[in-house]
């Protein structure tokens, strides 16, 4: 990763793209044509990669150097927060639009395998680099690009037109509709993550097109899925790789709070103890994550951590009743389980965990979506596809 360096700049970064794979020959003049500078404002809080945690800001105003190294760097840049509510240098409580860890964004479009004459959606414009990279590489006339947040599309307009570029179409709206007046596409990318593949996307793409976008489950974890669309308007296919992106907005969960299962009781309230072997910090990694969300539906986490060094984790059911708690204890090699309700998620969860240990702890890649109008059904692949 190139830092903040004498190396930082488009040549530095192309250099590590390239070295670690995400850039191929292919996109590399598509890179040097299109820099990211031209479409990073002037205040970013730069991320780590990732994708989960932020750094302060960093503000070109100030300290151009350091607004150089992050934005010549293969991390996420925040661009904006709460939805453009929030004001003032702090970082704020929900990242609403970045510019995407240049890595991540070659890999998607190598997944994309875009060809000459292809009509490409974007769901996500963000700053417009993205969409500025496809219209350099097929012709503006062949990509449009849809942003819900009217603000977030102005910028990315304005970036257009200050690196000279031409502009592909610039939809404001509603990202889960797509946007049939420019179709039938080729190809479909989202640069935000869903949790449902929109059914509007699989009809404006042709039979053969490929739909690409960064998928999970409330639990937690999330991997781009690559998805192939038949003649009969189902699509399938196989995840790729991790991604950590910002979820489609009309797609945000909304989870219910924590007193919302205790009903104001006291804890343990009614839960069942047991204790288990299986420590908590076990399942929290993000492929972890991913297999548990896939096989444990309808659930979701939260951590609430003690000054000691040790935590709860609770595990709550999105039926409103059920839940789960984990106590973890640095050093301890038995921890305390409380369940309620229901479902006992902690049974699942420790189900989950054995299987995939059993089948050898498979990647994301071992992993495919099924996505039709009778909704989308998750698959796992005896063997690695090629």
């Amino acid at each position: 990763m190139i830092t903040r360096t004498e190396e930082a700049g488009p040549a530095g970064l192309a250099s590590a793209l390239s070295a670690s794979g995400a850039l191929r020959p292919d996109w590399l003049p598509t890179f040097e044509a299109v820099p990211r500078g031209l479409f990073v404002p002037d205040r970013i809080w730069p991320g780590i990669p990732d994708g989960t945690r932020q750094k302060p800001l960093v503000d070109r105003a100030t300290d151009p150097d350091a607004w150089l190294a992050a934005v010549y760097s293969d991390i996420p840049l925040t661009t904006q927060w709460d939805d453009g509510l929030h004001v003032g240098d702090a970082v704020g409580t929900r990242p609403s639009s970045s510019s995407s860890q240049p890595g991540m964004v070659f890999t998607m479009l190598a997944d994309l395998d875009v060809g000459e004459g292809h009509r490409v959606l974007e769901i996500g414009t963000g700053t417009g680099w993205n969409a500025a990279l496809l219209s350099h590489r097929l012709g503006a006339e062949h990509v449009v690009s849809v942003e819900y947040d009217p603000g977030v599309a102005e910028g990315a307009a304005a970036h257009l037109r200050r690196a000279g570029r031409p502009a592909p179409t610039l939809v404001v709206g509603d990202g889960r509709k797509g946007y049939e007046d420019g179709g039938p596409y080729d190809r479909v990318i989202a640069t935000c993550s869903v949790g449902e593949i929109p059914h509007a996307w699989i009809e404006q793409t042709v039979a053969g097109g490929v739909i690409v976008a960064p998928w999970g489950t409330p639990y937690g974890g999330e991997a781009i899925v690559r998805l192939t669309v038949s003649q009969d308007r189902t699509a399938s296919g196989h995840f790729t790789r991790s991604s950590a992106f910002m979820r489609l907005r009309q797609q945000r969960p909304d989870l219910p709070s924590h007193d919302a299962y205790l009903g104001g009781r006291a804890w343990p309230a009614d839960g069942v103890r047991r204790t288990t072997a299986l420590s908590p910090t076990a399942v929290g990694g993000w492929l972890e994550q991913f297999v548990i969300g896939l096989r444990v539906p309808g659930a979701f986490w939260s951590v609430e951590r003690y000054d000691d060094g040790s935590y709860t984790l609770w595990t709550y059911g999105t039926d409103r009743e059920s839940w789960a708690s984990v106590d973890h204890e640095p050093g301890a090699r038995e921890f305390e389980v409380v369940q309620s309700g229901p479902r006992r998620l902690w049974d699942e969860t420790e189900a989950a965990y054995d299987w995939w240990v059993g089948e050898g702890r498979p990647g994301f890649g071992r992993f495919g979506l099924t996505v039709g109008p009778g909704g989308q059904f998750p698959v796992f692949r005896p063997v690695e596809p090629g």
